[in-house]
Protein backbone atom coordinates (compact mmCIF):
# COMPACT_ATOMS: atom_id res chain seq x y z
CA UNK A 1 0.00 0.00 0.00
CA UNK A 2 1.32 3.26 -1.04
CA UNK A 3 0.45 4.78 2.54
CA UNK A 4 2.73 2.12 4.49
CA UNK A 5 5.21 3.08 1.29
CA UNK A 6 4.93 6.83 2.57
CA UNK A 7 5.49 6.36 6.09
CA UNK A 8 8.48 3.69 5.28
CA UNK A 9 10.49 6.49 3.29
CA UNK A 10 9.61 9.35 6.53
CA UNK A 11 11.45 6.53 8.36
CA UNK A 12 14.37 5.89 5.90
CA UNK A 13 15.33 9.54 5.96
CA UNK A 14 14.88 9.90 9.87
CA UNK A 15 17.33 7.00 10.74
CA UNK A 16 19.90 7.71 7.91
CA UNK A 17 19.60 11.44 7.01
CA UNK A 18 20.15 11.99 3.26
CA UNK A 19 19.47 9.82 0.72
CA UNK A 20 19.77 9.23 -2.70
CA UNK A 21 16.47 8.57 -4.79
CA UNK A 22 18.26 5.30 -6.23
CA UNK A 23 19.05 4.73 -2.78
CA UNK A 24 15.67 4.95 -1.73
CA UNK A 25 14.05 3.20 -4.53
CA UNK A 26 16.25 0.11 -3.63
CA UNK A 27 14.99 0.28 -0.03
CA UNK A 28 11.43 0.49 -0.75
CA UNK A 29 11.44 -2.39 -3.97
CA UNK A 30 9.85 0.04 -6.39
CA UNK A 31 11.53 2.53 -9.14
CA UNK A 32 13.11 5.69 -8.92
CA UNK A 33 10.25 7.30 -10.27
CA UNK A 34 7.70 6.24 -8.30
CA UNK A 35 10.24 7.51 -5.33
CA UNK A 36 10.16 10.99 -6.83
CA UNK A 37 6.46 11.23 -7.07
CA UNK A 38 6.14 9.46 -3.46
CA UNK A 39 8.37 12.81 -2.58
CA UNK A 40 6.23 15.25 -4.18
CA UNK A 41 2.99 13.55 -2.04
CA UNK A 42 5.03 13.80 1.17
CA UNK A 43 6.18 18.09 0.01
CA UNK A 44 2.35 18.79 -0.50
CA UNK A 45 1.17 16.81 3.20
CA UNK A 46 3.88 18.87 4.94
CA UNK A 47 6.42 16.88 5.58
CA UNK A 48 9.64 19.03 5.13
CA UNK A 49 11.65 16.87 2.69
CA UNK A 50 14.05 18.76 0.73
CA UNK A 51 16.52 18.18 -2.19
CA UNK A 52 20.02 18.91 -2.12
CA UNK A 53 21.93 18.91 -5.71
CA UNK A 54 25.49 18.13 -6.23
CA UNK A 55 27.63 14.76 -6.31
CA UNK A 56 26.69 14.01 -2.91
CA UNK A 57 22.99 15.41 -2.93
CA UNK A 58 19.83 13.34 -1.88
CA UNK A 59 16.93 14.01 -0.09
CA UNK A 60 16.68 14.81 3.20
CA UNK A 61 13.98 16.24 6.33
CA UNK A 62 14.68 19.19 8.08
CA UNK A 63 16.69 18.69 11.42
CA UNK A 64 14.43 18.05 14.24
CA UNK A 65 11.06 17.04 12.11
CA UNK A 66 8.94 14.44 14.12
CA UNK A 67 5.92 13.38 13.97
CA UNK A 68 3.65 10.57 15.22
CA UNK A 69 3.47 7.37 12.67
CA UNK A 70 1.27 4.84 12.15
CA UNK A 71 1.65 1.15 14.08
CA UNK A 72 2.34 -2.02 12.15
CA UNK A 73 0.31 -3.80 9.57
CA UNK A 74 -0.91 -6.96 9.38
CA UNK A 75 1.73 -8.40 7.16
CA UNK A 76 4.89 -6.30 9.25
CA UNK A 77 3.03 -7.81 12.52
CA UNK A 78 3.26 -11.61 10.86
CA UNK A 79 6.62 -10.70 9.78
CA UNK A 80 7.96 -10.18 13.03
CA UNK A 81 6.35 -12.67 14.35
CA UNK A 82 7.45 -15.40 11.73
CA UNK A 83 11.41 -13.79 12.25
CA UNK A 84 10.65 -13.88 16.09
CA UNK A 85 10.45 -17.74 15.57
CA UNK A 86 12.99 -18.85 13.13
CA UNK A 87 10.42 -19.80 10.42
CA UNK A 88 11.93 -17.19 7.07
CA UNK A 89 9.87 -14.71 6.41
CA UNK A 90 11.36 -14.94 2.44
CA UNK A 91 10.30 -18.05 2.08
CA UNK A 92 6.82 -16.93 2.98
CA UNK A 93 7.33 -13.90 0.93
CA UNK A 94 7.25 -11.36 3.59
CA UNK A 95 10.86 -9.83 3.46
CA UNK A 96 10.09 -6.37 2.17
CA UNK A 97 7.23 -6.47 5.07
CA UNK A 98 10.11 -7.31 7.52
CA UNK A 99 12.19 -4.51 6.54
CA UNK A 100 9.39 -2.19 6.94
CA UNK A 101 8.43 -3.27 10.45
CA UNK A 102 11.42 -3.43 11.58
CA UNK A 103 12.32 0.63 10.03
CA UNK A 104 9.48 1.15 12.79
CA UNK A 105 10.68 -0.90 15.78
CA UNK A 106 14.11 1.06 15.33
CA UNK A 107 12.41 4.42 15.08
CA UNK A 108 10.20 3.89 18.29
CA UNK A 109 12.98 3.26 20.33
CA UNK A 110 14.65 6.44 22.79
CA UNK A 111 17.70 7.84 21.21
CA UNK A 112 20.22 6.32 22.83
CA UNK A 113 18.37 3.00 22.83
CA UNK A 114 18.45 3.64 18.99
CA UNK A 115 22.29 3.80 18.79
CA UNK A 116 22.93 0.78 20.84
CA UNK A 117 20.47 -1.24 18.78
CA UNK A 118 22.06 -0.08 15.15
CA UNK A 119 25.57 -0.85 16.50
CA UNK A 120 24.52 -4.37 18.24
CA UNK A 121 23.17 -5.00 14.78
CA UNK A 122 25.97 -5.17 13.12
CA UNK A 123 27.74 -7.58 15.47
CA UNK A 124 25.38 -10.47 13.79
CA UNK A 125 25.04 -11.79 10.60
CA UNK A 126 22.62 -14.36 10.16
CA UNK A 127 22.57 -16.59 6.99
CA UNK A 128 25.11 -15.45 4.88
CA UNK A 129 25.14 -16.31 0.96
CA UNK A 130 27.97 -18.65 1.45
CA UNK A 131 29.47 -20.96 3.48
CA UNK A 132 32.93 -21.14 5.13
CA UNK A 133 34.19 -23.40 2.19
CA UNK A 134 32.88 -20.45 0.12
CA UNK A 135 30.14 -22.39 -1.66
CA UNK A 136 26.90 -20.44 -2.47
CA UNK A 137 23.83 -21.20 -0.75
CA UNK A 138 20.67 -20.27 -2.81
CA UNK A 139 17.63 -20.27 -1.90
CA UNK A 140 14.85 -21.62 -4.00
CA UNK A 141 12.65 -19.20 -5.86
CA UNK A 142 8.94 -18.80 -5.98
CA UNK A 143 6.74 -15.74 -7.51
CA UNK A 144 5.81 -13.26 -5.75
CA UNK A 145 2.23 -13.50 -7.35
CA UNK A 146 2.19 -17.31 -5.62
CA UNK A 147 3.29 -17.34 -2.67
CA UNK A 148 0.77 -14.20 -2.19
CA UNK A 149 -1.72 -16.54 -3.17
CA UNK A 150 -0.89 -19.38 -1.17
CA UNK A 151 -0.17 -17.26 1.66
CA UNK A 152 -3.27 -15.55 1.83
CA UNK A 153 -5.39 -18.69 1.36
CA UNK A 154 -3.68 -20.29 4.57
CA UNK A 155 -4.24 -17.71 6.40
CA UNK A 156 -8.25 -16.95 5.45
CA UNK A 157 -8.78 -20.49 5.57
CA UNK A 158 -10.10 -20.49 2.01
CA UNK A 159 -9.15 -23.52 -0.19
CA UNK A 160 -6.71 -22.95 -2.94
CA UNK A 161 -6.14 -23.94 -6.78
CA UNK A 162 -2.71 -24.92 -7.79
CA UNK A 163 -0.75 -25.31 -10.93
CA UNK A 164 1.83 -28.12 -9.70
CA UNK A 165 4.36 -30.23 -11.26
CA UNK A 166 5.51 -33.18 -9.05
CA UNK A 167 8.75 -34.82 -9.50
CA UNK A 168 9.04 -36.09 -13.15
CA UNK A 169 5.43 -35.21 -13.87
CA UNK A 170 3.79 -31.99 -15.77
CA UNK A 171 2.23 -29.35 -14.29
CA UNK A 172 -1.66 -30.36 -13.06
CA UNK A 173 -4.15 -28.20 -11.73
CA UNK A 174 -5.29 -29.23 -8.37
CA UNK A 175 -7.77 -28.02 -5.84
CA UNK A 176 -6.26 -28.37 -2.07
CA UNK A 177 -7.34 -27.20 1.24
CA UNK A 178 -3.87 -25.74 3.16
CA UNK A 179 -3.14 -26.53 6.81
CA UNK A 180 0.30 -24.54 6.78
CA UNK A 181 3.21 -23.30 5.71
CA UNK A 182 6.84 -24.60 6.92
CA UNK A 183 10.25 -23.64 5.66
CA UNK A 184 13.37 -26.07 5.92
CA UNK A 185 16.85 -25.43 4.99
CA UNK A 186 15.48 -22.15 2.44
CA UNK A 187 12.92 -24.68 1.15
CA UNK A 188 9.34 -23.19 1.39
CA UNK A 189 6.10 -26.27 1.29
CA UNK A 190 2.76 -26.47 1.77
CA UNK A 191 1.10 -28.04 4.04
CA UNK A 192 -2.47 -29.27 2.65
CA UNK A 193 -4.93 -32.03 2.27
CA UNK A 194 -6.76 -33.35 -1.41
CA UNK A 195 -9.51 -35.45 -0.85
CA UNK A 196 -9.29 -35.60 2.69
CA UNK A 197 -5.55 -37.09 1.98
CA UNK A 198 -2.81 -35.46 3.38
CA UNK A 199 -0.17 -34.09 0.47
CA UNK A 200 2.75 -31.48 1.12
CA UNK A 201 3.79 -29.28 -2.05
CA UNK A 202 6.67 -27.76 -2.37
CA UNK A 203 6.58 -23.66 -3.31
CA UNK A 204 9.20 -23.64 -5.74
CA UNK A 205 6.54 -26.63 -8.03
CA UNK A 206 4.10 -24.11 -7.90
CA UNK A 207 3.73 -22.14 -10.95
CA UNK A 208 0.39 -20.15 -10.35
CA UNK A 209 -2.28 -20.16 -7.49
CA UNK A 210 -5.80 -18.74 -6.65
CA UNK A 211 -7.45 -18.39 -3.59
CA UNK A 212 -10.47 -19.29 -3.68
CA UNK A 213 -13.87 -17.81 -1.75
CA UNK A 214 -15.12 -21.47 -0.38
CA UNK A 215 -13.98 -22.15 3.18
CA UNK A 216 -11.25 -24.60 3.59
CA UNK A 217 -12.26 -28.77 4.82
CA UNK A 218 -9.65 -27.99 7.88
CA UNK A 219 -9.25 -28.25 11.84
CA UNK A 220 -9.72 -24.53 13.42
CA UNK A 221 -6.40 -25.46 15.57
CA UNK A 222 -3.48 -27.07 14.26
CA UNK A 223 -0.20 -28.09 16.05
CA UNK A 224 2.07 -27.46 12.63
CA UNK A 225 5.16 -29.02 14.58
CA UNK A 226 3.62 -32.25 15.18
CA UNK A 227 2.04 -32.74 11.39
CA UNK A 228 5.63 -31.44 9.86
CA UNK A 229 7.26 -34.46 12.43
CA UNK A 230 4.76 -36.70 10.81
CA UNK A 231 4.86 -36.06 7.31
CA UNK A 232 8.60 -35.95 7.44
CA UNK A 233 8.50 -39.51 9.41
CA UNK A 234 5.78 -40.91 6.67
CA UNK A 235 8.11 -39.73 3.89
CA UNK A 236 11.57 -41.02 5.78
CA UNK A 237 10.03 -44.65 5.74
CA UNK A 238 9.08 -45.00 2.41
CA UNK A 239 10.98 -46.99 0.23
CA UNK A 240 14.10 -45.01 1.77
CA UNK A 241 17.11 -46.55 2.82
CA UNK A 242 18.62 -45.48 6.23
CA UNK A 243 22.73 -46.08 6.49
CA UNK A 244 24.90 -46.02 9.53
CA UNK A 245 27.95 -44.17 8.48
CA UNK A 246 31.65 -43.03 9.77
CA UNK A 247 32.48 -39.44 8.41
CA UNK A 248 35.37 -37.27 8.95
CA UNK A 249 34.47 -33.88 10.52
CA UNK A 250 35.33 -31.88 8.10
CA UNK A 251 33.00 -33.62 5.23
CA UNK A 252 29.97 -33.57 7.38
CA UNK A 253 28.42 -31.03 6.09
CA UNK A 254 28.88 -32.81 2.78
CA UNK A 255 27.55 -35.57 3.35
CA UNK A 256 24.28 -33.61 5.07
CA UNK A 257 24.14 -32.11 1.37
CA UNK A 258 23.03 -34.90 -0.06
CA UNK A 259 20.96 -37.33 2.82
CA UNK A 260 18.09 -36.57 2.95
CA UNK A 261 17.72 -36.57 6.52
CA UNK A 262 20.31 -37.46 9.39
CA UNK A 263 18.16 -39.09 12.22
CA UNK A 264 21.17 -39.04 14.71
CA UNK A 265 24.77 -38.28 15.44
CA UNK A 266 27.45 -39.11 17.46
CA UNK A 267 31.00 -38.51 17.99
CA UNK A 268 33.30 -41.93 17.88
CA UNK A 269 36.01 -42.79 19.49
CA UNK A 270 39.04 -41.72 17.04
CA UNK A 271 37.29 -38.08 16.63
CA UNK A 272 34.79 -38.90 13.45
CA UNK A 273 31.92 -38.51 13.60
CA UNK A 274 29.03 -41.34 13.53
CA UNK A 275 25.59 -40.72 11.88
CA UNK A 276 22.36 -42.49 10.79
CA UNK A 277 21.80 -40.63 7.14
CA UNK A 278 18.56 -41.76 4.84
CA UNK A 279 19.06 -41.70 1.46
CA UNK A 280 16.62 -42.19 -1.33
CA UNK A 281 17.46 -45.69 -2.03
CA UNK A 282 20.80 -48.24 -2.10
CA UNK A 283 22.12 -46.13 -5.32
CA UNK A 284 21.78 -43.20 -4.02
CA UNK A 285 23.35 -43.94 -0.94
CA UNK A 286 26.38 -45.40 -2.64
CA UNK A 287 26.83 -42.17 -4.72
CA UNK A 288 26.74 -39.95 -1.72
CA UNK A 289 29.62 -41.79 0.58
CA UNK A 290 31.49 -42.59 -2.60
CA UNK A 291 31.82 -38.66 -3.10
CA UNK A 292 33.47 -38.99 0.03
CA UNK A 293 36.10 -40.90 -0.67
CA UNK A 294 38.55 -42.37 2.29
CA UNK A 295 36.54 -39.64 4.49
CA UNK A 296 33.68 -41.48 4.96
CA UNK A 297 32.34 -45.78 5.55
CA UNK A 298 29.42 -47.05 5.87
CA UNK A 299 29.37 -49.60 8.72
CA UNK A 300 25.34 -51.09 7.73
CA UNK A 301 24.48 -52.05 5.39
CA UNK A 302 26.19 -55.06 4.63
CA UNK A 303 24.89 -54.78 1.06
CA UNK A 304 26.22 -51.95 0.32
CA UNK A 305 29.58 -52.15 2.29
CA UNK A 306 29.80 -54.75 -0.31
CA UNK A 307 28.86 -52.31 -3.33
CA UNK A 308 31.71 -49.49 -2.31
CA UNK A 309 34.08 -52.22 -1.84
CA UNK A 310 33.38 -53.98 -5.22
CA UNK A 311 33.53 -50.51 -7.04
CA UNK A 312 36.74 -49.17 -5.03
CA UNK A 313 38.24 -53.06 -6.25
CA UNK A 314 37.38 -52.30 -9.94
CA UNK A 315 38.26 -49.19 -10.02
CA UNK A 316 41.80 -50.23 -8.39
CA UNK A 317 42.04 -52.91 -11.26
CA UNK A 318 41.47 -50.37 -13.70
CA UNK A 319 44.81 -48.32 -12.52
CA UNK A 320 46.42 -51.16 -11.35
CA UNK A 321 48.23 -52.47 -14.81
CA UNK A 322 50.91 -49.83 -15.11
CA UNK A 323 51.11 -47.00 -17.42
CA UNK A 324 48.88 -47.49 -20.25
CA UNK A 325 49.73 -44.09 -22.40
CA UNK A 326 52.26 -45.64 -24.75
CA UNK A 327 55.00 -43.82 -23.36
Amino acid sequence: MRADRLVSLVLLLRRRGRLTADTLARELEVSTRTVLRDIEALSAAGVPVYAERGRHGGFALLPGFRTELTGLNHDEALALLTAGSGRGEQAFGLGSALASAMRKVVDALPEGHRATANDAVQRFLVEPETDLLSRRLAAEKVPDAVVTEVRRAVLAGHRLRLHYAATGQSPKWRTVDPIGLVTVRDRGYLLATRSGADRTYRLSRISAAEALPEPARRPSRVDLDRVWRERAARFLSDGHITVLVRVAPERREDLLDTALAVRAEAPDADGWLRLEATFQDSRHAEWALWQLSTDAEALAPRSLRDSLRDRAAAVAARYGDGDRTGA
